[in-house]
């Protein structure tokens, strides 16, 4: 019940992320093309090739994480949570390009400079991106807070960011409005080097799910002391986690008396598994909260001690 309970919450914390932020970008790009237009400016163009690539990110991730989300079926028995880390290296490849282009479109400027008309109108359309944008950033918050997606800490990244972009295109407008020239294109500039850094950030990310990354240290701490807290475990070894998508799968050694039971290790180790799942539900830890994947190996106390 509380897994189901689980899945249920993610599912909707990581679609309505997705069609706000949707929702939002569209909004911003809409404002943003027509302040591009009016006013020529490299750095609003910069913006709304930021939001044009949030919006195209959005979308791959809300069909993506709808595939991720499925339930484990006979040919991925480990689920289909990698499909986010997929989609986060995809994001990484379009944000680098952009980056690129517009870099290269920004150092053309310096060389030939265009006159910036109707600045003051760039100046309100990034107030309203402002906006949107926290309202973004408020959602994915909720979001991430509930279900540590990668997809979404991706975007959510990417989003935060936007706040000083959106914020550094209104001040080179205001420059341009007050005659100071050259401001243009060196935002556009700054605009450019946070695309490529923000690449890469989502492609390191991305990666360590891709790779098998282990758990945070202090998640395999947690999941030590909980399982060492049942009275009859007497230690834990060879732990080794991972996580793919919004399921993290932990597999570890049991250290136990040597002479109980087949049925008695069985029992203790199902008692422990439920321990572990319940340290990770989202009701008694929001910081951990997430589905865990749980497999115990029984050994005698013994024969760990000679090792």
């Amino acid at each position: 019940m509380q897994a189901e309970k689980t899945t249920r919450s993610y599912d909707f914390w990581v679609k309505a992320a997705s069609m706000t932020t949707l929702v939002m970008v569209s909004l911003m790009i809409a404002a943003k093309a027509w302040a591009w237009i009016a006013s020529g400016s490299a750095a609003m163009l910069g913006s709304l090739t930021d939001s044009l690539l949030d919006v195209s990110a959005t979308l791959v991730n809300f069909f993506v994480l709808s595939y991720a989300l499925k339930p484990a079926d006979d040919d991925h028995r480990f689920g289909h949570g990698k499909a986010e880390a997929l989609a986060g290296l995809g994001q990484a490849a379009f944000i680098a390009g952009s980056g690129c282009l517009l870099a290269f479109h920004a150092i053309e400027r310096f060389f030939n400079p265009v006159a910036i008309t109707h600045s003051l109108l760039g100046v309100w359309v990034s107030v309203f991106a402002i906006v949107c944008t926290l309202i973004v950033v408020f959602v994915q918050f909720q979001a991430i807070k509930r279900t540590e997606s990668v997809a979404l800490k991706a975007d959510s990244l990417h989003y935060k960011g936007d706040l000083m972009l959106n914020i550094a295109v209104m001040v080179a407008l205001a420059l341009a409005y007050y005659g100071v020239s050259g401001a243009d294109p060196f935002f556009a500039l700054f605009v450019a080097a946070y695309l490529l850094f923000n690449a890469w950030q989502i492609a390191m990310e991305s990666s360590s799910h891709l790779m098998d990354k282990e758990l945070p240290e202090h998640e395999k701490e947690h999941i030590v002391a909980v399982a060492c807290a049942h009275e009859a475990v007497h230690g834990v070894h060879a732990l080794r986690t991972r996580q793919g998508g919004k399921v993290r799968f932990v597999e570890f050694h049991l250290e136990l008396d040597d002479h109980i039971t087949l049925v008695q290790a069985h029992a203790i180790a199902d008692e422990v598994e439920a321990m572990v799942k319940e340290a990770f539900s989202l009701s008694k830890h929001p910081e951990f909260g997430g589905e865990v994947d749980v497999l115990i190996h029984q050994d005698p106390v013994s024969a760990t001690r000679k090792a």
